[in-house]
């Protein structure tokens, strides 16, 4: 009897829904060559091509696209198990910081694995820059906080190290420049000041286009070529493209994603969210 894997399931969830495979392995922390072979798997198993490459990025075949839905249930009916296994008692609020970029992408499959696991905790997020969110878990006003800090200066439990990368345009000629277009999230941009000294260092002057801060109108301004931003590359929206060495652009140091969470006190509910994003 042949027996499906629901992890190879999953990556290619990530895949089809990030239609990059790029993408993807940067989202599950793989190495891309690591997701293309678990697809190939999934292919071997099935019998059928399931993804194509093309000028569009990766896409499913039509062989894809009509098991889709039986995936997603699959993979829906493994994670409503393990719900109906999960503890009584683990219930009530938990207030969640989380940057703005990693809001939309780390974020969603832990937060829908878990609510299905814990459907009786209620999680509260807080958006806002890794400072923010530092004070306001200092301040107690959230339970958990996920952060964005320089790897040799990182106070909370590490969850893994990125080097941020400049984005652009595909095709786009923003980064051409001079003085460079750069759009930050907000004004509180923990990758401000390592980016302000890499231009500096590198003798770039720049210049900030953007008098509205935030992740879309970032994304927006970059999308439109008119200005480079700094993202880790597993946040990277899959419609722009890193500037490589040949940009010109210097390179930033390594951030670590940090998670700050209580060391004692702190509730089930709490404790199993903090759980959840230990698996990050």
């Amino acid at each position: 009897m042949r027996n499906l894997d629901i992890a190879l399931l999953r990556t290619l969830l990530q895949v089809a829904d990030a239609a990059s495979m790029t993408v993807a392995a940067r989202r599950l922390h793989m190495t891309q060559g690591a997701v293309s072979q678990q697809v190939q798997r999934l292919e071997q198993m099935l019998g059928q091509v399931l993804l194509v490459r093309g000028k569009k990025g990766t896409q499913l075949t039509p062989q894809g696209l009509s098991l889709l839905p039986q995936m997603r249930q699959l993979v829906e009916l493994n994670d409503a198990m393990l719900a109906s296994m999960s503890t009584p008692d683990v219930a009530g609020q938990v207030r969640l910081g989380v940057p703005h970029d990693l809001m939309g992408t780390h974020l969603p499959p832990i937060l829908q694995m878990f609510t299905r696991q814990f459907p009786a905790v209620e999680i509260a997020l807080v958006a806002g820059s890794s400072a923010e969110l530092k004070s306001a878990f200092d301040a107690g006003t959230v339970d958990l906080a996920l952060t964005e800090e320089p790897a040799e200066t990182a106070s909370g439990e590490l969850l893994f190290v990125e080097n941020p990368v400049w984005v652009g345009k595909l095709d786009g000629q923003a980064w051409q420049q001079r003085p460079l277009p750069v759009c930050l999230v907000s004004a509180t941009c923990v990758f401000r000041a390592p980016l302000i000294a890499a231009l500096a260092g590198a003798h770039i002057a720049w210049r900030n286009p953007l008098d509205y801060p935030s992740l879309e109108a970032t994304v927006a301004m970059v999308q439109a070529d008119l200005a480079v931003t700094a993202l880790l590359p597993s946040t990277m929206p899959s419609h722009l493209t890193m500037l490589g060495d040949d940009s010109g652009l210097p390179p930033l140091p390594p951030f670590a994603v940090t998670l700050h969470a209580p060391r004692q006190g702190a509730s089930t509910a709490c404790t199993a969210l903090a759980n959840a994003i230990r698996g990050l």
